[in-house]
């Protein structure tokens, strides 16, 4: 039976997140109202690519696979029964400087349902507006889902910036079994990380370590030691720049980002992922609003209960997408935070 599924108040995470579940649990759905809430609404080239790449994932069919479509059906038709997935190696190409880490980010939980390894590399923006900077996949997001049984790397051959991408990055994923997912306490401080990175038309300006000294010297003390600092240079097809910061403590790992701008100093690039961090050291929540919505997915598989900073948006929307699909979810906001909790986890996944 195919779920029908109203996506006229939501964005592009809505759109992922519905594909995943189909997948994982094997199951057709209807999408309807796409991205209803953008300025554009439908398929833009970044939404194609992924309703394409996971498509060729599982051999689904698949109407409505154009730009600008708001009405999509995606069937996974996995074979066998067992909603297993077969691995191998993918090549996709945005086409733009359509972000790559949210593609990753919806394949990502199909890790749980591989029989062998796979990998998908592909060719866009690494580090774009409205997404992850690949940096937070790879030092933020990537070393905390590996806690929990998700095997997974990242390998970049080529930064891609706005306007023109031409980044290339391949994500790597190996079966995995998760266990239950808990990040209820934030611990004791561990210190901070700083990752920042400049094209190699910006060296000259020494912007890479500019947004890096900006950082520290906004940082609130409370934040600890610098276990890490990485600035690079890097190939690139357009001038561009980031910074992520990752905040380490007892149970989690947050992360905060911001991305150089045509007339913006680098040093208040940093001064922006910092401000960011220190909005969240004075809170108590374990993990940033970002990786609240990103952990959903992978909730919805293994179970489990994570304390978030906020119920955003995204967050919102993400909860009553897994009820659609028959997931027990329950968020319970707090006076600081909310938790959000997943006590029984997709039936025949894992």
């Amino acid at each position: 039976m195919t779920s029908t599924l109203d996506g006229s108040s939501a964005g592009g995470q809505f759109l992922r997140t519905a594909l995943a579940l189909s997948v994982l649990r094997n199951e057709p759905v209807r999408l309807e109202g796409v991205r209803g809430d953008r300025p554009t609404p439908g398929l833009a080239h970044q939404h194609l690519a992924v309703l394409e790449t996971m498509a060729d994932l599982c051999d689904a069919d698949v109407s409505g696979a154009e730009l600008g479509a708001e009405t999509i059906e995606f069937d996974p038709g996995l074979e066998g029964g067992d909603g297993r997935l077969e691995g191998g190696e993918y090549a996709v190409d945005i086409g733009t400087a359509g972000s790559v880490t949210l593609l990753f980010d919806a394949v990502l939980p199909l890790a749980t349902i591989l029989e062998s390894p796979l990998s998908v590399t592909v060719t866009g923006g690494t580090d774009v507006a409205w997404s992850p900077p690949l940096d937070y996949f790879r030092r933020v997001k990537f070393p905390l889902i590996r806690r929990f049984g998700v095997e997974t790397t990242c390998e970049v051959d080529r930064r891609g910036f706005y306007p023109d991408g031409g980044g290339r990055a391949t994500l790597r994923l190996e079966p995995s079994t998760l266990e239950s997912i808990a990040i209820l306490e934030r611990g004791s401080f561990e210190g901070v990380r700083l990752y920042s990175t400049e094209s190699e038309s910006l060296a000259d300006r020494d912007v890479a370590h500019r947004q890096a000294e900006g950082a520290l010297e906004r940082l609130d003390p409370g934040a600890g030691e610098v276990l890490e600092r990485r600035e690079t240079t890097t190939e690139s097809l357009s001038p561009g720049s980031a910074l992520v910061i990752r905040v380490d403590h007892g149970t989690g790992i947050a992360g905060f980002s911001a991305l150089g701008e045509r007339g913006k100093p680098a040093e208040r690039v940093g001064e922006d992922a910092a401000d960011a961090a220190n909005r969240f050291l004075e809170g108590v929540a374990p993990v940033d609003r970002h990786m609240a919505d990103q952990l959903l997915v992978l909730l919805a598989v293994a179970g489990g209960r994570v304390r978030v900073p906020a119920v955003t948006d995204h967050l919102q929307a993400g909860c009553e997408l897994l009820a659609e699909f028959g997931v027990d979810v329950r968020l319970e906001r707090a006076d600081e935070t909310a938790a959000v909790s997943v006590a029984s986890p997709l039936d025949g996944v894992q």
